[in-house]
């Protein structure tokens, strides 16, 4: 019988770790085929994870959280009051974050003052123009978070930024409106007793509903690039559930948490508000590690490897992707993104960022915005007859400094003659155009 067991794990193991990547899934059901797709996403999102830095990466996003919280709420409630349901927001808030009712209400006592200095400082405007700054760093710096996960390398513009993120804030009262006045309908609903047994079920998941959507919309509209709706749904359902479930233990956890007010007094809510803040924004920052590898699946089955690529496979990638851009743009054809290079050439989507990334370093590439500007295509910055292989590898050899105290000249004159001379057989049989390979 242990035996059975012990054949069984190692059977499911190699199935995880290599027969689930063979498997054809045309043919065998849509039901199978996404439940073949889920399971990926999880083995690849764990493959990808790194829990040390992941946890450096929410104790930023907590300190700035930490720093960022009055400011915030100080802007939600100036929106909120100029539309009038300042309270609504505030019973919402209260609501929500049930289990940090403590620091709201000391929480409040600031965003008065705040508001206060804001509309009547030395400058008239400087205070708001602080907030909203203050407020923008926060989301910039989510932002900046989700890029890293997705690979993206340049994040919103400027004024992107403060048109987006405004929106943002302007959209938040009105949904903890609109979901104050669903749960104001659902309760009045349910005094009705046939009805009550009817939406009784629906009360208890609301909050879940809530938590997945609030989770799918920051994994869709936060990442500087364009998201499939599929893989924010499924990174918003498990990142919304885990927080929710977080959410009540905490909650009920409170006879154990009543043990640091008799250590910390007053100053409790503090280290428990950091804690808070931290694991929530570990879960948050898991989901997107779960969309990313849900919405790359496909090419993304080699991501692990890409850490230790031969420089030979590397180079070879690298004059694929220019071949690949230049032959197109003289073409006159629509050029490439990064997800249709990854999906087309079989790449994984790291190694195609990071091409792309060194390609626009050293000068070779530009990137054009399509889609409203969330996703790029790259096109060539220079004449393509120019783009030479010669002229391409020329170009990633001299990127970067060469100012160091190696002394090329003397004792290493022999060592430094050799490279120049390997440079020299490459531009002579190689100074070809790309158009021409």
């Amino acid at each position: 019988m242990i035996e059975k067991i012990k054949n069984l794990i190692r059977s499911l193991i190699h199935f995880l770790t290599d027969g689930i990547w063979n498997v054809d899934t045309n043919g065998i059901g849509a039901l199978r085929g996404m439940f073949y797709k889920i399971i990926k996403a999880f083995i690849l999102a764990y493959r990808k994870l790194d829990f040390t830095q992941m946890n450096t990466r929410a104790g930023s996003l907590t300190y700035s959280t930490l720093l960022s919280i009055v400011p915030m709420l100080a802007v939600l409630f100036a929106i909120a009051r100029g539309f009038g349901f300042q309270n609504i927001v505030r019973s919402e808030l209260f609501s929500y974050f049930s289990g940090q009712q403590e620091i709201l209400e000391k929480a409040m006592g600031f965003i008065d003052k705040s508001l206060e200095y804001a509309q009547g400082g030395i400058f008239v405007g400087v205070g708001v123009v602080l907030l909203l700054y203050t407020v923008i760093n926060l989301l910039s710096s989510i932002e900046d978070n989700f890029n890293y996960v997705w690979g993206i390398k340049v994040g919103r513009t400027y004024y992107r930024q403060f048109t987006d993120y405004v929106a943002l804030l302007l959209i938040a009262p009105v949904f903890m409106v609109c979901n104050a006045g669903l749960m104001i309908l659902i309760n009045a609903a349910s005094e009705n007793l046939v009805i009550g047994v009817v939406l009784s079920p629906f009360v208890k998941i609301l909050p879940f509903a809530l938590t997945i959507l609030l989770f799918t919309f920051m994994y869709m509209y936060i990442p500087n690039k364009k998201i499939n709706f599929s893989a924010a749904l499924f990174a918003g359902i498990i990142a919304g559930t885990a927080f929710q479930i977080f959410q009540g233990i905490y909650i009920d956890g409170q006879i154990w948490i009543s043990k640091y007010n008799a250590i910390y007094g007053s100053f409790a809510a503090l280290p428990l508000l950091l804690l808070w803040l931290q694991l929530s924004w570990l879960i948050c920052l898991i989901g997107v590690e779960l969309s990313f590898a849900y919405q790359n699946v496909r090419r993304f089955s080699f991501e692990k490897e890409t850490d230790h690529i031969s420089r030979r496979y590397k180079d070879f990638v690298v004059l694929s992707i220019m071949t690949l851009i230049v032959k197109r743009f003289a073409k006159g054809e629509a050029p490439y993104s990064a997800d249709e290079l990854s999906e087309t050439y079989k790449i994984p989507t790291k190694l195609t960022s990071d091409v792309l990334f060194l390609l626009m370093e050293v000068g070779l590439i530009i990137q054009t915005p399509i889609d409203e500007g969330r996703s790029n295509a790259y096109v060539p910055a220079i004449d393509i007859n120019r783009i030479t292989v010669n002229f391409l590898f020329r170009k990633l050899d001299e990127h970067g400094t060469e100012n160091l105290k190696i002394n090329n000249k003397g004792e290493f004159d022999e060592e430094w003659q050799v490279i120049l001379d390997i440079q020299q057989l490459v531009e002579t049989k190689y100074d070809i155009p790309l158009t021409e390979l």
